[in-house]
């Protein structure tokens, strides 16, 4: 079937929501999610967003949190763009009525030029995190992610000029060199230098059909790949989809070898009976703001290492977190390590954190009397598809925001809630950027629908059939997934990445064989896309022959800012 908007916008976060809102005003916008609206990485967010709104903070020590985080590898122009917009589009989320939290009893007195909570008279609850210095997390309790996605959603539903396609997915990126079912989807084809994006095709999961979509201007915003690894924060939408999409259609990706793991992640003992009650038991995310608030990370004799690995000691950056539990662990063959937060009152503790103090109590443990028990997780990819300072990849026409961008902000390491403040800003970016083009060319959307083929070529199944044996899915998806956890996880060498990528070869053509020979399925689509994004882990984590922020391979210990102080560009 063929279809045709303004904006096509596949993914339904807080970047691509964002977005459609602001360009419905120039058009129409068609959203392609792959479950239903709310469904993403958006919801999970406990934490909050990262901005300048207390008098006590200023932009050059918010830009400087985040450049000492990214570890050398951040673009400095692009920290400080975000930093100094983040308010403004944190005031517009205000403005849809996310009810971000406030404090109980507002202080007197005092005045900012960059405080503008205190210019409406609103003081919120701002809390800190890992490598903050100061405290500039705006949260909804510990359901931020969920707040922000429901007042985004209303928004939405209420705009005549927006239309879901909930349940669809996305195949491949329609560009000017496109042919209709390209046979291969390695990372490794090559494409032109310069290509034209032109829509895109879409599987609908439901009906089991696949629709051309064509557009003028296409935006990708579906998020991150964490489910490229066996254990993960990421919801299961998280495949990577529009990095492996991009990568296919020839646009730059860079910086995919610097995969986040969140230090704390809830561990449950015995996690077979416990993952059957709740398929996310292994994976729930247990929010760096419970050490913001003084918890301390421990041993299950009660030992307190974190000061042992870095002068920040709990409020160290992610990676460090992350790589000293994970030693930890390993030294003492302990399955996992502790958060202790039995220090604070408890009626604050339910108070700021119900939505964990209730999912912990599930499986037995009470934070404001037990220590949790936390193992690191899969949680954020820093790396993307290569973007300017307005979310424009290297193919004419396609933006990418969110997760799914290397905008340059991150670097080897994100900053602990810069990623939704990343999304809504480049959103907006990306939205003033085609503004400004229309504003100088009225025609423009015309003038863009005039130079696409018409129609464009449809999906061509050719000789494919049903695939009858739906465990072969099954059985790869966990073996790629196995492969990354143990030889590109936490601690990498060059041995590992080797005998990765042997395995990796291998696994790709046998995904290039279904690929080619069955009808398409959702899994089958995502585990195409989960196999071009572990390759192109992999390329990158090889070419980087250093340790750098989430980078640390035992074969080459130390930064190296002589070769290796720079983006990894495939």
């Amino acid at each position: 079937m063929q279809m045709e908007t303004d904006f096509l916008v596949i993914g339904s976060g807080i970047a691509g929501l964002s977005f459609a809102l602001k360009a419905a005003k120039l058009g129409r916008v068609l959203i392609v999610t792959k479950s239903s609206i709310d469904e993403g990485a958006t919801r999970y967010a406990q934490g909050g967003i990262a901005s300048v709104f207390s008098e006590k903070d200023s932009f050059e020590s918010h830009i400087q949190d985040t450049l000492d985080a990214g570890d050398g590898l951040c673009n400095r122009e692009i920290v400080g763009l975000t930093v100094r917009e983040g308010p403004e589009r944190v005031r517009e989320l205000i403005a849809l009525g996310v009810p971000f939290s406030r404090q109980a009893s507002p202080p007197a007195g005092g005045s900012s030029e960059l405080n503008p909570a205190r210019e409406n008279r609103i003081e919120y609850d701002l809390t800190r995190e890992g490598g903050h210095r100061e405290r500039r997390i705006l949260h909804a309790d510990d359901f931020t992610g969920q707040a922000i996605e429901a007042a985004l959603i209303h928004a939405a539903r209420a705009e005549p000029n927006i239309r879901v396609l909930e349940q669809h997915v996305g195949i491949d990126l329609i560009t000017s060199v496109s042919r209709a079912r390209k046979r291969g989807g390695s990372a490794r084809n090559s494409a032109p230098k310069r290509v034209r994006g032109l829509g895109a095709y879409v599987l609908d999961a439901r009906a089991q059909e696949i629709h051309t979509i064509s557009a003028p201007f296409t935006v990708l915003a579906t998020g991150g790949a964490g489910k490229v690894y066996l254990y993960t924060s990421n919801p299961d939408t998280a495949t990577g989809d529009g990095i492996a999409m991009a990568a296919r259609a020839g646009a730059r990706v860079a910086n995919m070898e610097f995969m986040q793991f969140h230090p704390t992640c809830f561990y449950v003992e015995g996690s077979g009976a416990a993952a059957r009650l709740d398929p996310r038991a292994k994976s729930f995310l247990i929010s760096e703001a419970l050490r913001g608030e003084g918890g301390v990370l421990a041993d299950r004799s009660g030992r307190a290492f974190m000061a042992a690995y870095h002068p920040m000691g709990n409020l160290a950056p992610r990676d460090i977190v992350a790589r000293a539990i994970d030693s930890e662990m390993k030294r003492t063959g302990a399955e996992c390590v502790f958060l202790d937060m039995t220090g604070k009152d408890s009626a604050f503790l339910r108070r700021r954190f119900p939505n964990i103090y209730e999912y912990c109590l599930k499986f037995g443990v009470d934070l404001t009397r037990d220590p949790i028990p936390v193992v690191p997780a899969a949680h954020y990819t820093c790396g993307g598809v290569f973007t300017g300072a307005f979310a424009e990849s290297t193919v004419e026409n396609l933006f990418a925001i969110g997760e799914t961008a290397c905008t340059g902000l991150h670097g080897a390491n994100r900053l602990a809630s810069n990623s939704l403040l990343e999304g809504v800003v480049f959103a907006h970016r990306a939205f003033e950027r085609i503004a400004k083009r229309i504003a100088e060319d009225p025609e423009l959307l015309r003038a863009e629908k005039s130079r696409m083929p018409e129609p464009l070529p449809e999906w061509d199944s050719g000789m494919a059939v049903p695939m009858e044996e739906r465990i072969n899915i099954h059985h790869t998806w966990r073996e790629l997934r196995t492969l990354m956890w143990n030889y590109v996880g936490i601690v990498r060498s060059d041995q590992r990445l080797a005998r990765a990528q042997a395995r990796l070869d291998l696994i790709r053509h046998e995904v290039q064989e279904y690929y080619w020979q069955y009808l398409l399925t959702a899994d089958l689509v995502e585990l195409r896309n989960l196999v071009t994004v572990a390759d192109l882990i992999v390329q990158s984590a090889m070419e980087r022959k250093e340790s750098r922020g989430l980078h640390y391979n035992l074969d080459y210990p130390q930064r190296d800012d002589v070769f290796f102080k720079r983006d990894t560009v495939l």
